[in-house]
């Protein structure tokens, strides 16, 4: 049986960097404290605490006076920031520089609103709610920009007010498309509409390189943690290709019975999965 890791799946850019910065700062040892799971990976998570890491909620850090928190790739709201300094809290900003971009401009857009003689415009966002993406990026307005999850979502949208739309960095491009066609074709022609593309390309290629991958083998394996919005989106499309494809967060997951008669094994992952995951994977596959 021949086992094929992804070349193209691991940790994106902007997690990479934050695992890093709580890696040299763990090894000064200090104390340190992460607001939220650093990655959405279980093992990796549990790797850093026992090198030291500290997950916090917002609550927690509430209580927290004088330390370090590490702030993920994610982003967080200006509220984040702002109980930082009364707290006399150091944060060190892992902030993934596309999602920080991100956050400026809808920061900057939502201002402009702001200063129309009439406060009418909508800031929407193409994203999951909830997730500590969209929550950083609903905050830079103040909690008034609207979500939309999914494609159905866009027409409660008020057509007759001039429209905004940005995309969560993680998002399918071809949702958003989608949902740029439908405002496109029902929104007042005396209104603004105006969208912008800020999905990141690295993600967003992931989806043809992983597709083209999937396909070359009987049996995929795609390593994730369970709580990736990414990697529901990337799995989606290994299963889509190839039905023959299983979800599993590690080595303990895998199931002997998927592997009789199976040839090629194709072990592939989310942006929050890490190499030596997939690494565990193999050699489990090959310890067979």
């Amino acid at each position: 049986m021949t086992v094929e890791i992804d070349n193209g799946s691991g940790f994106c850019f902007g997690v990479t960097t934050a695992i890093q910065k709580a890696e040299e700062e763990l090894a000064k040892g200090n104390a340190l404290y992460c607001l939220g799971d650093i990655v959405h990976n279980g093992m990796e998570c549990e790797r850093l605490r026992q090198m030291g890491l500290i997950t916090i909620n917002h609550d927690e850090m509430r209580n927290l006076r004088n330390v370090k928190v590490l702030l993920r790739a994610h982003g967080e709201p200006p509220e984040t920031y702002a109980l930082a300094r009364r707290n006399h809290i150091e944060i060190i900003d892992a902030t993934c520089p596309v999602v920080l971009q991100l956050q400026k401009r809808i920061k900057k857009q939502h201002i402009a609103n702001c200063e129309e003689p009439i406060a009418n415009s909508q800031v929407v966002i193409f994203g999951k709610n909830g997730h500590a993406e969209v929550l950083g990026l609903v905050g830079q307005t103040g909690g008034k920009a609207i979500v939309i999850e999914q494609f159905e979502d866009v027409k409660q949208l008020d057509f007759s007010r001039d429209i905004y739309l940005y995309s969560q960095t993680t998002k399918s491009l071809d949702e958003f498309h989608r949902i740029i066609e439908y405002i496109q074709q029902h929104i007042s022609p005396d209104v603004t509409f105006k969208s912008f593309d800020t999905i990141c390309r690295q993600v967003a290629n992931r989806m043809p390189n992983i597709s083209s991958f999937a396909t070359k083998h009987d049996l995929i394996l795609f390593v994730c943690g369970r709580k990736s919005s990414n990697g529901k989106v990337l799995f989606n499309e290994c299963l889509r290709v190839n039905p023959n494809s299983h979800l599993i967060e590690g080595p303990a997951e895998i199931d002997p019975s998927w592997l009789e008669g199976i040839e090629t094994v194709g072990i592939c992952g989310a942006t929050s999965t890490p190499k030596w995951l997939m690494e565990q994977c193999r050699d489990a596959l090959q310890g067979q």
